[in-house]
């Protein structure tokens, strides 16, 4: 039971990222649906639960120590070549938006230039990517269990001291930035896109346990722990929705009303949250096309931050709305593919066998 607790909370933690943290993800994507955004929450957790389950046990089967083994074995060369190309674009996309992100914190909350923030991050990021400092990305991941706190926290007080109902409130919600026209579709896209981004990593997570069940369930359990999470911010972010129009980062604007004190712990968690993203987005990249340690990967990691820097001037609310539902349109793709490889589970113990024999 601890190893499957210790895969739930890993998925978790893989899925629920900077963009969860901010707020901006779940109202542009469920909260802008009004009270109907609920049911597509629902939806939401059904596919993560039962994705997440797949990911993990295809890793724990075939002993996964990189995402591509499984990838081409599951959906053939020209397939496995187009999803290879998606998680590398989706790679690039969320840099960006995590640096976008870097500049809304700052400015939002202590009122700095946009630029300060996200040149900030960009050195930040050059500095550790460059040096190979996983110290201080593992440092940084730790903030994960505060994030996952603080969410709970502040969405049950607002629930217990909330004014006006959820009716009003939601056709307020409904007249604001919508990532999707229909929230079903939403529903479906916000978890392809999040599929996409994390894909890679609970593949691995799972091939590194054993236990083909412990896997599968702890994968099953952290898909239902990551909609657990959503429906609460969700209606922390309805309950507040007249105070957050108009914000980059509703979760920060709300905890921020309810003490500064906490509002700046909050905008330090946050922003270690959308450095932590970004450092594993542009990391990834580069070692994608060259070996890390390189001169050729610093100079294609420090580059595409560079390019990042550039974009995110964009603004974090604009990319959300452009990016994230291209790429759940793209991470589309693996997710079929992973619901067809789900029902032929006994073919793909083959690459156990052929690892074995290698």
């Amino acid at each position: 039971m601890k190893k499957t607790l210790k895969i739930a909370s890993a998925f978790i933690g893989i899925i629920i990222g900077a963009g969860f943290a901010s707020g901006q993800e779940i109202l542009q994507y469920f909260t802008s649906f009004g009270l109907i955004g609920t049911v597509a929450i629902i939806l939401s957790t059904v596919l993560f639960a039962y994705i997440g389950m797949v990911l993990t046990r295809l890793g724990s089967r075939m002993k996964a120590n990189n995402h591509s083994d499984v990838i081409y074995k599951i959906s053939g060369k020209l397939v496995g070549t187009i999803i290879d190309y998606i998680l590398v674009f989706v790679l690039i996309g969320v840099g960006v938006v995590m640096i976008a992100g870097g500049g809304s914190t700052l400015n939002q909350q202590f009122g700095l230039p946009f630029w300060v923030g996200a040149l900030l991050m960009v050195v930040l990021l050059s500095i550790t990517v460059v040096n190979n400092v996983s110290r201080v990305v593992n440092v940084i991941g730790s903030i994960t269990p505060f994030l996952i706190i603080s969410v709970v926290i502040v969405s049950v007080y607002t629930l217990f001291t909330m004014d006006g109902n959820f009716a009003e409130l939601s056709t307020l919600a409904s007249q604001q930035q919508k990532a999707l026209p229909n929230w079903g579709l939403s529903a479906v896209n916000y978890v392809a896109f999040n599929i996409a981004v994390g894909a890679s990593m609970a593949i691995v997570m799972g091939g590194d346990e054993p236990n083909e069940k412990t896997a599968a369930m702890g994968g099953l359990l952290g898909g239902i722990g990551i909609g657990v999470l959503i429906m609460l911010s969700h209606f922390a972010i309805l309950a507040n929705i007249e105070s957050v129009v108009g914000y980059d980062m509703p979760m920060l604007k709300i905890v921020s009303d309810l003490s500064p004190v906490l509002g700046t712990l909050y905008s330090v968690i946050l922003f270690g949250m959308v450095f932590n993203t970004a450092v594993s987005m542009f990391y990834s990249f580069g070692a994608r096309f060259a070996h890390t340690g390189t001169k050729k990967f610093n100079i294609i990691t420090i580059g595409s931050i560079l390019v990042g820097f550039v974009l995110s001037f964009v603004g974090f609310t604009g990319l959300v709305s452009i990016f994230y539902p291209l790429f759940g349109y793209l991470g589309l793709v693996l997710c079929v593919v992973l619901i067809v490889a789900s029902f032929r589970m006994k073919k793909y113990s083959a690459l156990q066998s052929e690892q074995k024999s290698a």
